[in-house]
């Protein structure tokens, strides 16, 4: 496949090449980053891609404390952009594998950066490329300054990967982190889903001054440490959410009342098992802590299987 001896290239590459040839990405896209560099650096960001690249180094100095990198670590970052973040990360950690959207800012990252040799670039969607072709199954950890329109599936996935990162340090939306981070009483659909794989918490907010271009939102940075075992069992996922999302279906009602609408079930047989979890039923969902989705859905699993 012509990869062995290409500068830059980390070790193992070979391996997440052909994995990545067999998922649809270009070889070539790949290899130009190494071989045929001769492009230039877009000037102007692609809106289409939502991109806002973070340059202020206060900021990014808060990311690489949040995510705690030592020399052995092995870091994926998706959304590397001009390589702000990328050239810090590549002189901390062991290896340092990008996946980029943009062609051409994958394109041309490694020779803008020195051509370091624990730097792989890789051209593809966060959204849809084989994860383990690319980690082979070993610990590592994300980081991350993600595209609003395109940030909460890619987070869901890698947490509910079956080899999740150690640790994830990403940018959001300020609303975003706010849901992921909330409490009881300010819980919604994306709270339940994040803090059910792992523990949350808000690193800082970053302004909109800190970007080129600035965006017309404030971003947030949020530190997620999947949990050792998530509250659901995987093959109970389905149902899980199911009920957490007819919870959240109509937030005004009582939860009795969305609960039932929501799935469709008798609102009597709502009620037995919302006293049988040691739940009111006129509570709203957004105050009931993750262990009591987990209890209620012990009690009502059966019912909505």
């Amino acid at each position: 496949m012509g990869a062995v001896g290409v500068p830059g290239l980390s070790s193992g590459f070979d391996t997440r090449l052909l994995h990545l040839v067999e998922e649809g990405c270009t070889v070539s896209f790949i290899q130009r980053g190494y071989l045929n560099n001769n492009s230039h650096m877009r000037r102007s960001p692609r809106k289409s891609l939502g991109q806002h690249f973070l340059v202020d180094g206060a900021y990014l100095n808060r990311i690489m404390k949040a995510a705690q990198i030592s020399s052995s670590d092995i870091i994926l970052e998706v959304g590397p952009g001009r390589g702000s973040l990328t050239s810090r990360l590549v002189d901390s950690a062991q290896e340092v594998i990008c996946i980029e959207i943009d062609q051409d800012l994958a394109g041309t990252l490694p020779e803008k950066l020195g051509m370091p040799s624990n730097l792989t670039v890789v051209n593809a969607d966060a959204r849809q490329f084989n994860i383990d072709a690319i980690i082979n199954s070993q610990k590592y950890k994300l980081v991350a300054n993600l595209p609003y329109y395109a940030a909460t599936p890619i987070i869901r996935r890698f947490l509910e990967d079956e080899n999740p990162p150690q640790l994830l340090v990403v940018m959001v939306q300020r609303e975003v982190a706010k849901a992921m981070v909330a409490k009881p009483g300010n819980m919604s659909m994306l709270s339940v889903a994040t803090q059910c794989y792992a523990d949350s918490r808000l690193v800082c907010h970053v302004p909109a001054k800190a970007f080129r271009p600035p965006p017309s939102v404030v971003s947030s940075v949020v530190s997620l440490e999947p949990r050792s075992e998530p509250y659901v069992a995987r093959e109970k996922r389905d149902t899980f959410f199911s009920i957490v999302r007819a919870g959240f279906s109509a937030r005004r009602k009582q939860l009795k009342n969305s609960l039932s609408h929501g799935l469709g079930i008798d609102a009597g047989i709502v009620a037995t098992s919302l006293d049988k979890a040691d739940i009111d039923g006129t509570r709203r969902a957004e105050t009931l802590s993750l262990s009591e989705w987990v209890n209620l859905h012990l009690i009502m699993e059966t019912t909505v299987e």
